[in-house]
Parts: C-alpha cells; structure tokens; sequence
C-alpha cells in the first residue's frame, strides 16, 4: 500500500464538527492565520491564488473566487473578469519563477463527475508543463515525482508575485495583495 505523509491535513481532519460540510475549505481558508503555511499566495478583491497541496507538478496553483459557488455561470462579470484576470497574473509570476515550457489551465466542472475533489466551489487550476515532465512513474507505478517542496516553490512564486506592477508586497508570511483589473 502507497503512503502519502500530509500533515498540513491535520487542521481539516481535526476541524471542530468533522461531519459537517457547512464550512467550505475554500471559503475558510482565506480567513485562517498565516498565508503562507496555508500555501495563499496573493489576494484580490474577488479571488486569491492558492498552491495545490497535492501537486501534479512544482507550481500547481489554484484560482479561487471568494463567492461559493459550484457553477461557472454564477459568478458576475465581475468576478468573471477578476479571477480571469489573476490567472493571468499566475502565469506571469509561474514564468518568472520557474519558467515553465507549457501550461495546463481549466476547471473541473460538474462535482464528482468531472474529477474534482471539492466540486462545490469553483476553481482554476493553473498547472506549468515541462517538456518530457511525463515520465514512466506515472505509467508503471500510478506514483508522480514532485521535485520540489511546496513551501519552497511558495517562495519562489511569492516572490515573482511581488515584482509585478499593482502589486503590494508584504512579508513572506502574507500573500500578496493584487488589484483585479
């Protein structure tokens, strides 16, 4: 049997009412302590960039909406606009720090059916592709390679976030603050 050591989860497994899914990850997350053991890397006024727990490759970032909804066509133009927007602005701060050969970026939409794990609040994935970063562990061991640290690419990416323009930086411990348009 495969082991994966998380203990990042223990908050969540720990959470006050285990059974209960009123309280969305995603709509929590955003008001816990520390950004940056928490993987929140920059903020907007309509959606924040988190880094994947569970990577497919060093940088996976995720695009959230503060509004909690499953459905894309809930979100106002607005919104709409924001969240496209600090896609944008992952990429920009993915090229600068890890300079990527490709990108993989799209939502899973429609729950379980659509192979996501949190269907009910949408999200972007934002996934930076290496030439030849598909290899035989996938196809012989169902097992990927991350080759970095996710607190390590954390850094790497806040600080890239840092450099653009509209950008207010503060310390490593807090994502940074965007402006949506």
């Amino acid at each position: 049997m495969e082991q994966v050591f998380a203990p990042w989860r223990i908050e969540w497994v720990e959470r006050s009412d285990p059974g209960s899914d009123a309280e969305c990850v995603f709509c929590a997350l955003p008001d816990w302590d520390d950004d940056r053991e928490n993987n929140l890397l920059a903020r907007g006024e309509h959606a924040y960039v988190l880094l994947n727990n569970y990577p497919y490759n060093p940088g996976h970032a995720m695009v959230i909406p503060y509004e909690h909804t499953g459905e894309y066509r809930d979100l106002d133009e607005q919104e709409l606009l924001a969240k496209e927007r600090l896609v944008q602005r992952t990429i920009d701060a993915l090229e600068t720090a890890m300079a990527p050969d490709g990108y993989n970026v799209g939502h899973n939409l429609g729950g379980d059916a659509a192979g996501g794990s949190i269907g009910d609040h949408l999200h972007a994935h934002v996934v930076p592709r290496w030439s030849g970063d598909t290899n035989f562990m996938p196809t012989i061991s169902d097992t990927t390679v991350i080759v970095e640290a996710v607190a390590d690419t954390y850094d790497r990416l806040h600080e890239a976030f840092g450099e653009q323009d509209g950008v207010e930086r503060g310390d490593p411990s807090t994502a940074v603050r965007v402006e949506d348009a």
